[in-house]
């Protein structure tokens, strides 16, 4: 664990680290300090598979990503960038999902297109461009959280997540 030199020493004394215990004791992270550094997406996908299997509501934002299940246990990850969806649960049973995650890269095998049409969530697949509106989803929440994570990121950022085929070959 990495202790900035002016931050409060980890013993409590109220002095700062460089003026306590630097150099003299080393500080090892509590569980829960070493669960917050090991949160992942897949960690948290697993996380919404709970929640959906129990039936309870979530709508959370996690960067560019959306974390939705309803209370009929339906759990959908999106993605606000491109609008891309792939649902992790229905009817409160998990369904896996193709990713491949590392501390540079998230790849993930999207299988929707989603938008709030007419107040209402608004899946298209990429399969078959099957459209399918789900009236009970909490659209509003959806759209609030969507809002939400545009006005924290700067639109550049925004649009350079994404990488092409181009971009990710090594020359």
């Amino acid at each position: 664990m990495k202790i900035g030199r002016n931050e409060p020493c980890p013993c409590g004394s109220g002095l700062k680290y460089k003026k306590c215990c630097h150099g003299k004791v080393e500080f090892k992270p509590t569980q829960d300090q070493e669960q917050q550094q090991k949160i992942t997406l897949a960690s948290e996908i697993e996380k919404l598979q709970e929640i959906a299997s129990r039936k309870e509501k979530l709508v959370k934002a996690l960067g560019v990503f959306i974390l939705l299940a309803t209370e009929n246990g339906d759990a959908w990850l999106l993605e606000i960038t491109d609008m891309d969806a792939v649902q992790v649960a229905q009817n409160g049973e998990k369904i896996e999902v193709e990713m491949d995650e590392n501390p540079e890269t998230i790849e993930i095998n999207w299988t929707h297109r989603f938008a709030i049409k007419k107040k209402q969530f608004v899946t298209t697949a990429y399969a078959d461009d099957a459209v399918t509106t789900w009236e009970d989803y909490p659209a509003h929440s959806i759209f609030a959280a969507i809002k939400r994570i545009r006005k924290k990121f700067p639109k550049e950022l925004l649009d350079s997540i994404h990488l092409n085929e181009d971009e990710m070959s090594v020359g």
